[in-house]
């Protein structure tokens, strides 16, 4: 079986290289790759020929514009990179035959209410990145290829930057630290979504009616206040430097620290579809970000 992984350098994609090795031969691109290919989504159409050459059983699309605020300041390339390209690849995986998986987001919620979305819930983006994440969405499901779409949030790793090395950062720099307190989620990391993809696509294989829309984060919520709380009181407990006291830690509204893209202040996402689907559970999010932690701290 011949695995395409697409984005293979994101904090998703780089996990993606260990999980889907075990599944087939694994060919991961990225838009810097070199060689006879490489996966330049600015640049969709010149997907095609590459996905013909290749002429994959599975590709899997971990490659987005992610940088949230400068979507909005560049929405065609956002759009070249969440709904264009996704669409190629799809309209070529239908061509061959491939299942497609693809990682969407929290975003194409409006985040209004307190209950975890369904799947099927009513979407309503707020920003450039949640309308093009959800462009994508439709085209891939407009092909009619055989996919797999995990939507997911608050998605972090050990490689790469992330919200908890920030905080600690920071900590260890500042005596107080204003963070925001409205906005509830679950921490989500890479290495989960990595594990979960592989084991729904070998369900998907030999279950191909288990194809379509899931929701995939961890279990639990918080808010961003909450976890920077959670990170910063495990660094004190293992010792590292930590300047700022513990109720320096401040909460703030969203209103008080604008951006130039409107995030969803209800970012919670059901995942009873996916875990009676494919049998799995997810695990809450404090033992993902400790091991984070844990990393980060060895490294």
């Amino acid at each position: 079986m011949k695995i395409l992984l697409l984005g293979k350098n994101g904090q998703v994609g780089w996990e993606l290289q260990r999980s889907l090795s075990l599944l087939g031969e694994l060919i991961a691109l990225d838009f810097d790759s070199t060689g006879p290919w490489r996966a330049d989504f600015s640049q969709p159409e010149a997907l095609a020929p590459m996905i013909r050459a290749i002429a994959p059983d599975i590709i899997v699309n971990s490659a987005a514009h992610t940088a949230v605020d400068k979507a909005e300041s560049e929405p065609d390339l956002a759009r070249a990179i969440n709904a264009t390209a996704p669409g190629v690849i799809a309209r070529e995986a239908a061509a061959l035959g491939a299942w497609l998986v693809h990682y969407s987001t929290d975003y194409v919620f409006d985040g209004s209410g307190d209950e975890p979305r369904l799947e099927d819930a009513p979407t309503g983006p707020l920003s450039v990145y949640g309308r093009t994440k959800l462009e994508g969405e439709e085209l891939i499901r407009a092909s009619a290829c055989k996919h797999l779409i995990f939507r997911t949030s608050w998605v972090y790793a050990a490689r790469g930057g992330n919200f908890a090395r920030t905080m600690l950062r920071l900590a260890a720099e500042r005596d107080a630290l204003n963070v925001i307190d409205d906005q509830i989620g679950a921490p989500t990391g890479a290495d989960l979504l990595a594990d979960v993809t592989a084991h729904a696509l070998r369900c998907a294989l030999t279950q191909p009616e288990l194809a379509g829309t899931y929701h995939c984060v961890a279990g639990g919520a918080t808010n961003w206040h909450d976890y920077a709380r959670f990170v910063i009181e495990w660094a004190r407990a293992q010792g590292r430097p930590v300047k700022v006291a513990a109720d320096a830690v401040r909460p703030i509204p969203t209103s008080a620290y604008p951006t130039p893209a409107v995030r969803p202040l209800n970012s919670r996402l059901s995942t009873a579809r996916l875990e009676a689907a494919f049998g799995v559970h997810l695990p809450q999010w404090q033992p993902g970000v400790e091991r984070l932690l844990i990393e980060v701290h060895n490294k």
